[in-house]
């Protein structure tokens, strides 16, 4: 029998409400970790690397993936100065290559990392699960941000209703709204101001779709054979949620995206993260059938699932529930494990880590990071873990 998939757990580093000592009784024996304390655009350092990677193995650990290396905004943009900050990106690979860290995930997404309208989301069992609810974000947009063309973009009665919708929140809730929308960051509680996000708006004004997509292919085609001669696998994350918002684009949201980045500079070093809970958030995104025609190029997984409502609403579900088929994933990832031991590939055992989780139980004590509680991402490994065990048994007996 081939080798399980790597379990991972995503740590946000020494600042962390969930320990190491934490995560070693979840079984998980990977991390999941980045510098978050070096701004994006500066050279990550060996000495800086091999400090943290210390801590990581000292605790029993392996540090299995780099999540992430935070994309400049002027690469996104396509701004003049992006190929000084595209060579302090090859610098920083070169330094996690020469520490012995090979699996570097990334996102195109632009100024925000992923966007939610609620963090606090209370299920039936009062558990805390994270929620994007398309008529908060239009309120957001339209009332509170004011953007620019968004009138444009919303119907009149869409308009209506959101309005009503803000009125009945009240300046908590509207305060509360707004901090979640802005909370995008990785890694941080810093939350942007809505004056520093229109100034962010701005440098995108001109930026369409099909410019992004042209300035992520040139970020590639740039960084592509380094990652390669380093040994690095790069693996971009799809855009969270997987359509465009705020005025903002988005270009790495459906299979066809992905097979564009994957042409843009074609090689083993560009790859996917296949992140179960950000694709899932389109129903026209066929999961299963995207780990079998995309697998070769999986390098890294992020298995959640949420549950889709059809106004464009979602949010996060139990692992095992919601919108996605988590069983025909799961069994399609174990086929593409059994093709590269058939070819002879050396990566059969893909780093997969619960992505988010509702906080339950213990999880209310702790401040942790949005999504990130430990016994609700506990809860989530142990059912992937034993979906993946139950495949492998009754396909390979």
């Amino acid at each position: 029998m081939f080798s399980d998939l790597e379990e991972t757990f995503r740590w946000y580093g020494p600042n962390d409400a969930v320990t190491l000592a934490a995560i070693k009784q979840t079984g998980a024996t990977g991390i999941v970790n980045a510098l978050h304390h070096i701004p994006s655009g500066e050279v990550w350092s060996f000495e800086e690397i091999n400090h943290r990677l210390r801590i990581i193995n000292e605790a029993g650990f392996a540090w299995s993936v780099v999540e992430s290396v935070n994309i400049h905004e002027s690469i996104k943009t396509g701004a003049a100065d992006r190929d000084k900050y595209i060579e302090n990106y090859i610098a920083t690979l070169k330094n996690l290559s020469d520490a012995g860290i090979k699996t570097v995930c990334y996102n195109f997404m632009p100024v925000l990392d992923w966007t939610r309208t609620d963090v606090d989301y209370r299920l039936p069992n009062n558990a805390s699960a994270l929620r994007f609810d398309a008529l908060a974000m239009a309120a957001f947009d339209l009332y509170i941000l004011g953007r620019e063309g968004a009138y444009s973009e919303f119907n009149r009665e869409r308009q209506q209703r959101a309005k009503e919708f803000l009125d009945s929140l009240g300046a908590d809730g509207t305060n509360n709204l707004t901090n979640a929308v802005m909370a995008g960051l990785p890694g941080t509680t810093e939350v942007l101001t809505v004056t520093e996000f229109k100034e962010y708006l701005k440098k995108y004004r001109d930026i369409d779709a099909a410019a992004l997509k042209e300035n992520l292919a040139y970020f590639l085609k740039a960084i592509i054979a380094d990652a390669e001669r380093y040994g690095v696998k790069m693996c971009i994350h799809p855009d969270d949620p997987p359509f465009p918002i705020l005025g903002l684009p988005r270009v790495v949201s459906t299979e066809k995206d992905l097979e564009d980045v994957m042409s843009s500079a074609p090689s083993s070093s560009n790859g996917i993260t296949f992140c179960t809970g950000s694709l899932g958030a389109r129903a026209d995104n066929d999961l299963p059938g995207m780990v079998s025609r995309l697998g070769s190029h999986i390098h890294f997984l992020h298995l959640r699932n949420v549950q889709r409502q059809d106004d464009g609403s979602f949010f996060e579900a139990d692992h095992l529930n919601g919108s996605t088929d988590m069983y025909a994933v799961m069994k399609n990832v174990v086929l593409e494990q059994k093709r590269r031991q058939e070819t002879g590939r050396f990566d059969i055992a893909i780093p997969m880590r619960p992505d988010h989780g509702h906080k339950i139980l213990d999880d209310f004590n702790y401040n942790t990071f949005p999504g990130y509680p430990v016994a609700g991402r506990m809860k989530g490994l142990a059912e992937l873990r034993g979906l993946e065990m139950g495949i492998k048994k009754s396909l390979f007996p």
